[in-house]
Formats: C-alpha cells, structure tokens, sequence
C-alpha cells in the first residue's frame, strides 16, 4: 500500500495549520516533518513546540525526520508531541542500536535515513529491529532539490537486506524530488512510504497531486 506523505518543509509557514488541515483533506496518509538544527544540515527550520501546537490541527499521524545532531535529546518530548514515527539518520548517531531502542520504548516506530552518498551496507546490523527505512533520494537540509538516479537502487538495496534479515514489516521511505516524473521509478523499486513537499504542496490541485502520486 503507498502512504503519501507531504512534506511541510515546503507548505506555507506563515499558516502551517491551514496547510496540514488542507492536505488532509485532500487525501494525505501522512504528515511528514523536517527537523533541522543547523549544524547537522545547514539549514534551520523547527522543533517540538511547534510539532506540538500542529498536532492539535489533523489526526493524520505525525512522521518527524530528525536531520539533527544528537537525536537522541529529542525522543521523549517527540512521543509527549503525538508524534508516531521517528526517523534518525546513520550518520548522526555514534550508538545508533542505543537511539532505535529509545524510540521503540518510547512507543513510537523507528526508522534509519541514509545520505546519497551512504551504503545501505552499514545497516545491516540493525535492520532486523527497523520499522523504516528512508532513502534520501536528495541532499538534506533544503526543499526542492532534483532527484538523484542511484537512489533507485539504494532502495533496491534496502528491499533486499529487509528481506534477507526476515524483517516483513518494515518500510522503505524517499525523500527528495519525488514528483510525477520520478514517482512510478520509486514505486517500482519498493519504496510505499513517498515524501513529497513542492509535489504537493505547490501543486494547483493538491487532491490532483496526491491521487496521481497514489
């Protein structure tokens, strides 16, 4: 089953509530949040109070893609939030096992997001134990960015080390340059769990968007 997920990093700030609440209604599965602190990416966009005040706008669940350093500090003011899935990166977590259980305790789904330029390899270890995992299909820190090609077969990649692992139940996610023209690719990979900001967002008719996306 696709899940789509859209992607606030690309809605309106200045009426993030009207936003979420229209994409909801335009069939939206999920609402996908971008953290960033500034140092682990560039870029500076918001944290939990502001997850917290959104949570009250949709029922649809939260799912937060930590591009933090020391994600860990975030966990259990994240499940206070109303947050359902958590999404750490590899390279940001020196006891990445340690981070995965934290989520998991705190009764949230975990997940594990991969850089381009990041084996799928270096899960191995912990990929019996992923609800998701996500493929960047761009750099992170900034919306709007075109979709790199090998991704495709990072997702091929992360299909196949689920399954070797016996892991059913995980996810595979992309985030970065998934639109009309890179979608069916993705699909066709493994991916179900699609990111989608300027896609959707910035999409004339956003019920349109999702439904084709779908």
């Amino acid at each position: 089953m696709i899940t789509i997920c859209p992607s606030i990093l690309s809605a309106d700030f200045s009426r993030l509530a009207e936003e979420i609440q229209d994409v909801d209604c335009c069939g939206a599965d999920c609402i996908h949040l971008d953290l960033m602190d500034g140092h682990f990416v560039p870029n500076l966009t918001f944290g939990v109070p502001i997850i917290k005040a959104l949570r009250k706008c949709t029922e649809l669940p939260f799912d937060a893609h930590l591009m933090v350093e020391h994600p860990e500090t975030y966990i259990t003011d994240l499940a206070k939030a109303g947050v359902q899935y958590v999404t750490v990166h590899q390279e940001a977590c020196i006891h990445l096992d340690r981070v995965l259980q934290q989520i998991g305790e705190a009764g949230m789904k975990c997940g594990v997001a991969l850089n381009p330029a990041t084996p799928v390899s270096t899960l191995s270890c912990v990929a019996p134990y992923v609800d998701m995992i996500l493929i960047m299909s761009v750099n992170p820190g900034f919306g709007g960015q075109k979709f790199i090609p090998y991704a495709l077969d990072k997702i091929l990649e992360a299909k196949d080390l689920l399954a070797a692992c016996g892991n059913t139940n995980a996810v595979i996610e992309v985030d970065g340059g998934v639109n009309k023209d890179t979608v069916q690719s993705v699909k066709d990979a493994g991916a179900t769990f699609l990111v989608a900001g300027s896609a959707v967002f910035g999409a004339n008719d956003r019920k349109a968007a999702i439904a084709s996306l779908r």
